[in-house]
């Protein structure tokens, strides 16, 4: 009998660095999928489709939403952002554990849908080691920096309702509880099903 997978949803404040930690958990982990959201806005320069996102029309979007096609989705500045439910599915019955790395709005839709989706917070050792990683970026000017430091406070104090909380101190231990959780997730659902 074959173990379905589990679907794993991981959020963090916006610099974290939740891509890099799960970057590096998918070069570990064999058996993982990581869910492409699908967004009306334009693809940025070196974005391609299906692999950072599915870029879809407003119509197309309005549609999927009619046929509840999405896990979630929300609106940001006039675009729409969503995660599709099919693939997730599929890969779920097919034994793999699929990511999401979605924010903390979103998070609390798929926790609704999907009681048994298990929830990863990812967050920094400190508000200030945060600032210096964004500040470190030199893409922002201060002011934005500043915006995405007070949401991060905002959404650190969130991070008690998630299953677990990974501290992005050191790459390699946030990789390998990431790994640790996956895997003990993994073993438990064994046992139940």
């Amino acid at each position: 009998m074959m173990n379905k997978g589990v679907v794993f949803i991981v959020s963090g404040p916006s610099g974290v660095g939740k891509g890099t930690v799960l970057n590096k958990v998918f070069s570990i982990l064999d058996n993982c999928w990581f869910s492409v959201s699908a967004t009306t806005r334009s693809p940025r320069p070196g974005e391609e489709d299906g692999v950072h996102y599915h870029f879809i029309s407003k119509e197309m979007f309005r549609e999927w939403i009619g046929n509840g096609e999405f896990l979630e989705y929300a609106e940001y500045v006039g675009n729409y952002y969503g995660t599709p439910l099919t693939p997730i599915r599929e890969h779920v019955e097919r034994g793999c554990n699929v990511f999401l790395d979605i924010e903390v709005q979103g998070s609390e839709q798929v926790c609704r849908k999907m009681p048994e989706a298990v929830s990863i917070f990812i967050v920094p050792p400190s508000i200030e080691a945060l600032a210096e990683r964004l500040r470190g970026r030199q893409t922002e000017p201060e002011e934005k920096i500043a915006e995405r430091l007070r949401r991060a406070e905002e959404e650190i104090a969130l991070a008690p309702q998630y299953d677990y909380t990974v501290v992005n101190d050191d790459l390699d231990t946030a990789v390998a509880e990431v790994i640790s959780i996956a895997t003990g997730e993994r073993l438990k659902r064994r046992l139940h099903h």
